[in-house]
């Protein structure tokens, strides 16, 4: 039996099997227009309140053969990292020479596979971070190392089912032709003829689709693909670029976008490219797809993720889903982590 969560019943029931729609969302008193802090005053897990030990277990059906996949770019990829980010660096330490061994390392967790924490990204007009964080909260005297810290990921754990719509090997058998590396939009309509493609209707299983709630949305876009035919020299060009002259391609900022993404209820959305969206938006005064899913609905949002080999499995299997799982960072006040993510098939 369906059990519909009403939108101004707060706080909402992870366990309902519909939730409202992004038009339906509540007026919540100090937060901007369109915010889902729904989950309680005190949420610092949004949409993975929806991964319920329940899910979790009908996700694991989704594993047939047993097979991993690693998501994760080595943590050297890129060399050069995009927006001035810090390369990594990995130092062996001699204990006893011949005999013991540490190693050190020194990361940005947004400069290769990542996760965008909800620190990393405000709704800009208000200044506010999900659940009403502030600046404040993240770095100074007063900072709380326990708002809105992806250490409440790590603890409580990501582990779901995938979905995988390879938008990149869609375009190249439709005669559409781009480069990842610039900025190319790809719309909601896009998706569904991708998904109609792979024979996945992008409804929720509510109205007769295949999304189930707590999916995990996976998008292909061609970044790693791209970033592995070029050179060293290209790379390091591409990356950097002027700040106002980098280009990615992602998902448009557009309605009917929002309203998938949203009305969809995955408790994440994942890319291969460095910013997942569009960048910069082709329509700047609609905003940063950032804002909503981070700031507003509280989604966790994975970047340059390596789906090079989850797709080709996907494509000989002719099957788009999978079981997915996820170690975020373990420390307190982190704004992001890299994705220590494995696909199982």
């Amino acid at each position: 039996m369906a059990k519909v969560q009403s939108p101004d019943q707060l706080p909402w029931d992870p366990n309902c099997t519909q939730f409202p729609s992004r038009k339906e969302l509540p007026k919540i008193e100090g937060a901007p227009n369109g915010a889902a802090w729904v989950w309680g005053k005190d949420d610092q897990l949004g949409r993975l309140n929806l991964l319920t030990p329940q899910r979790v277990k009908a996700a694991a059906a989704e594993i047939l053969t047993g097979e991993m996949v690693r998501l994760d770019l080595p943590l050297n990829v890129p060399e050069t990292p995009a927006f001035g980010r810090e390369q990594f660096q990995h130092n062996i330490k001699s204990l006893i020479p011949d005999i013991a061994y540490d190693d050190t390392y020194t990361l940005n967790t947004q400069s290769g596979t990542q996760w965008d924490g909800f620190r990393h990204f405000a709704h800009i007009e208000s200044k506010t971070f999900y659940n009403g964080t502030k600046g404040t909260d993240i770095l100074g005297p007063n900072a709380n190392t326990h708002a809105c810290s992806t250490h409440h990921w790590a603890t409580h754990g990501i582990a779901s089912r995938g979905i995988l719509l390879d938008y990149r090997h869609y375009a190249k058998t439709h005669s559409i032709a781009y480069d990842p590396y610039t900025q190319h939009a790809i719309s909601y309509t896009d998706l569904q003829a991708c998904a109609h493609s792979q024979g996945l209707d992008l409804r929720p299983a509510s109205q007769g689709g295949d999304i189930h709630i707590g999916d995990i949305l996976v998008v292909r876009s061609g970044f790693v693909e791209r970033y592995n035919e070029l050179s060293p020299a290209e790379r390091r060009t591409g990356a950097l670029r002027a700040h106002d002259d980098l280009h990615w391609a992602g998902l448009k900022q557009e309605d009917a976008v929002l309203d998938f993404l949203h009305d969809a209820y995955f408790a994440a959305v994942v890319g291969d490219s460095p910013t997942f969206e569009c960048w910069p938006p082709v329509e700047r005064e609609r905003g940063y797809l950032h804002e909503s899913v981070l700031a507003l609905w509280g989604m966790p949002l994975g970047e340059m993720w390596d789906l090079e080999v989850l797709a080709e499995r996907c494509r000989e299997r002719g099957r788009w889903t999978f079981f997915v799982t996820s170690a975020p960072g373990f420390i307190a006040g982190g704004v992001g982590s890299h994705g220590n993510a494995t696909a199982i098939l």
